[in-house]
């Protein structure tokens, strides 16, 4: 029998229905996005041993840096070949001073008259790493999802901003004014965000892109209302005045320690996102759209509603980070108070995994490198821009996994196992 005269099969083709709304859907594996999907998808399904690998192999890198740079070390090896004991001597004295220093100036300063000089620096690295928890947590819903939002920053800038503005124009009893200034972070930062979503779902345009250029109108944006009425309110630096005592998050050990309540708050969103991500049925379609998106389609899921979703709750957690930093550590907006945090928060969000507890200790460190280099530098003198250096090598090492293994003769994950874990 022939089955010549049966109409062609067309199951490839979304339903009219299924995306109400769109009168062309783009196509979603253009060459560039397959290409940064694929790398993506290497990244986040390496195993918890290769980013370890990456994390040594940066520290193992930066140290021949410190060591190049110190000048013992470069008199020393004008002799090297007649005694080169006496330049790996003052090779391994420089990079054992350089992070010995990192450590007492990020997690326990042993030589502090006090004890509480002594516990200072945690503290200090704990307060580092808070807002980058909360802007690497969306970062990697965002990840997981198959979106690739570069957008932290003006994200953690406009939730700042608003925080400042409820912080320093309204007077409110203590409670009710802190969690007003948190909640207008969490709006402005998630409409911010939202915009990326909304065009990418109605026009197909590239998140990557419409983010970047978002970051750079939210620091002009703020730029310019720091010299109105609206964030300075009187003097003639572009700075505002102090949020008010109400609007501050209160402190966790006393006066003594900057450590606030963001920190825990930070722990709590992270709780949270790993229930939205692992157990609730809208991070299920997170988690479906990112690992093959037209089958999701196909499943029935709205993509681009998610799309809207998914950048909407990261825009929320930036916002999160932006009230703490402003709220809790600098209690003043500048144009600047934003610092790298948007952008150190994607190598965050990488060095986790995009999984919460990940992203928490990869928080931890990178509040560790910021809080340990001043006295790195003051102690040791090394420059401090080789914490920098660690941070961009950690960042190579990560987005190529194949490499780490390469380096440590690790064996390569067989697909079977890759195919189950961009599955999970």
């Amino acid at each position: 029998m022939s089955h010549e005269p049966e109409s062609p099969r067309t199951p490839e083709v979304p339903e009219p229905d299924a995306e109400a709304g769109t009168r062309a859907q783009p196509d979603p594996m253009r060459p560039d996005e397959r290409w940064l999907r694929e790398t993506m998808r290497g990244i986040l399904t390496s195993n918890w041993l290769v980013t370890l690998l990456a994390i040594v192999a940066a520290l193992v890198l930066s140290g021949l840096l410190i060591a190049i740079a110190d000048e013992d070390v470069r008199d020393a090896s004008t002799y090297f070949f007649a005694r080169p004991l006496d330049t790996l001597a003052a090779a391994w004295d420089s990079v054992a001073a350089a992070y010995t220093s990192l450590f007492r100036g990020a997690v326990f300063d042993f030589q502090a008259p006090t004890l509480a000089r002594a516990i200072r620096p945690i503290t200090e690295t704990l307060v580092a790493a808070t807002p980058l928890i909360f802007a690497a947590l969306g970062l990697g819903m965002g990840f997981r999802s198959g979106l690739f939002n570069i957008g932290a920053q003006g994200q953690v800038l406009m939730g700042a901003a608003a925080a400042t503005y409820v912080g320093i124009t309204w007077s409110l009893p203590v409670v009710v004014h802190v969690v007003l200034a948190v909640i207008a972070a969490m709006v402005v930062g998630g409409l911010w965000a939202g915009i990326a979503g909304f065009l990418k779902a109605r026009t197909g345009a590239s998140e990557v892109i419409v983010t970047i250029m978002l970051n750079w109108i939210a620091i002009w944006l703020v730029t310019y209302l720091l010299t109105t009425t609206i964030l300075r309110q009187g003097g003639s630096r572009p700075i505002s005045p102090a949020v008010g005592e109400n609007a501050r998050l209160p402190l966790l050990f006393g006066d003594a320690f900057r450590l606030h309540w963001g920190f825990l708050l930070a722990l709590a969103a992270a709780a949270l996102v790993w229930w939205l991500m692992e157990r609730s049925t809208i991070g299920f379609k997170f988690r479906a759209v990112g690992a093959n998106m037209d089958a999701a389609r196909t499943a029935g899921i709205n993509v681009n509603l998610i799309f809207v979703f998914v950048m909407v709750s990261a825009g929320i957690l930036a916002g999160l980070g932006g009230a703490s930093q402003i709220l809790g550590t600098d209690k003043t907006l500048q144009a600047g108070s934003a610092g790298s945090i948007g952008f150190d928060a994607i190598t965050v969000a990488l060095l986790g995994r995009s999984r919460p507890l990940g992203t928490v200790l990869a928080a931890l460190l990178f509040g560790a490198l910021r809080a340990g280099s001043p006295l790195m530098q003051t102690v040791s003198n090394t420059p401090i821009d080789i914490v920098l250096v660690i941070q961009a090598v950690i960042v190579l090492f990560i987005a190529a996994p194949p490499l780490v293994r390469s380096m440590f003769f690790l064996p390569s994950p067989d697909g079977s196992r890759r195919v189950k874990e961009v599955a999970a």
